[in-house]
């Protein structure tokens, strides 16, 4: 098959089969590539859609980055299963298996490293919200004095949601600060990403931790374990925040330069 080259990620060469009907970004399986002891996932992409000029009009397009998103996830997430990957950025693409390679040399000892450094480890990702319900404005219906008099009412309630707020959001800075130091002394490594916007994510409250936690695969179960006391205590006490956990993923947190 003729195209392009779609790289997902690097590996050491491992023995298990990926699943026999996983099909990677543009429909196309995904295949192993190996260059000096490492092995490039890859699959044929057609040039008209993944070509420098088309690939930043589609990149664009939601609906489409979102489909090709979840392909490409879907590959790493198979290899996850069998291997330790290092992802590659979405939309990795080559003109042959020739510039493959080359990259694969070109960035040998820094694969080779960063492999070395995530083999057997995972990523599991913590967010901790705040759930608030906004209250609805009164309505306006009342005579212009009743409005002023309403009005001059309204401002110590308004003071009162106002600091409730505030409380609220320094009792959840706080336990997910206590929250993250725990968790990163369980893990060998962690990240600590923005917060994320409620209206991208989709996610219903306001994020107050987006920690990412690198951890051994043997010692999985015991972090969940921690994640899930954490989160049925916090449902107990506090209601209005919420703990969620997700992964495990591939280590893309920590697949850069080393801190």
């Amino acid at each position: 098959m003729t195209g392009l080259r779609y790289v997902y990620a690097v590996c050491h060469p491992f023995g298990a089969a990926l699943q026999a009907q996983l099909t990677g970004v543009a429909g196309d399986p995904p295949r192993l590539l190996g260059h000096h002891g490492l092995v490039a996932v890859v699959s044929h992409v057609p040039e008209r859609d993944f070509a420098e000029e088309p690939l930043r009009r589609h990149l664009a397009d939601l609906d489409w980055l979102t489909g090709t998103a979840r392909a490409h996830q879907g590959v790493i997430d198979a290899l996850t299963a069998v291997t330790t990957p290092l992802p590659l950025r979405l939309g990795t693409v080559f003109r042959d298996d020739s510039g493959v390679r080359v990259m694969l040399e070109a960035r040998e000892a820094d694969f080779r490293r960063t492999l070395d450094r995530l083999a057997g480890r995972v990523e599991w990702g913590v967010k901790v919200y705040t759930e608030t319900e906004t209250e609805a404005e009164p309505v306006e219906t009342e005579r212009p004095a009743e409005k002023a008099s309403s009005g001059q009412d309204c401002l110590p309630q308004r003071r009162t949601r106002a600091k409730a707020h505030e409380d609220l959001w320094a009792k959840a800075e706080e336990f997910a600060s206590r929250l993250h130091a725990e968790l990163s002394s369980f893990a060998e490594d962690n990240r600590l990403h923005a917060p994320q916007n409620s209206a991208l994510s989709g996610a219903s409250g306001r994020n107050v931790l987006n920690g990412a936690y690198l951890v051994p695969r043997e010692d999985c179960e015991e972090f969940v374990e921690l994640v899930d006391r954490t989160k049925d205590d916090v449902s107990g006490t506090t209601p209005e925040l919420r703990v969620e956990l997700t992964g495990p993923w591939a280590a893309y947190s920590f697949a850069g330069e080393e801190p």
